[in-house]
């Protein structure tokens, strides 16, 4: 496999979750989702782990090993602040993810015309 494809299917294997992609649309506008935390900046710093877990109603380690997913993807970053670990989007590799996906589409699009 090339290097472009082992990178695109590792982007969307981490995409392929539902629970995953609910966190990131989350991740995506924190303050619409998360209460202010005591420690860190929903924005700047990322979300507890905690809020997280709480939020979606899974155990901590089932939500942790999605983070830690999404984190080997890139498509996420952590932050530990005190106790806490934060979570963060990185938007570029969301944008990553569309381009492959775009990319594929239009190559398809000029070899599978519909008949008219």
């Amino acid at each position: 496999m090339n290097k472009y494809a082992a990178t695109a299917a590792d982007l969307l294997r981490a995409l392929g979750n539902e629970q995953r992609l609910i966190i990131l649309e989350w991740l995506a506008d924190p303050r619409a989702h998360f209460p202010e935390q005591q420690d860190g900046d929903l924005v700047k710093d990322g979300v507890c782990v905690g809020f997280i877990t709480e939020k979606i109603g899974l155990s901590q380690p089932t939500v942790t090993g999605h983070l830690q997913y999404l984190s080997k993807a890139g498509i996420v970053t952590s932050k530990r602040i005190k106790n806490w670990v934060f979570y963060k989007l990185v938007p570029e590799r969301l944008d990553e993810a569309t381009a492959v996906l775009s990319d594929l589409a239009k190559v398809a699009s000029r070899h599978h015309k519909p008949s008219e």
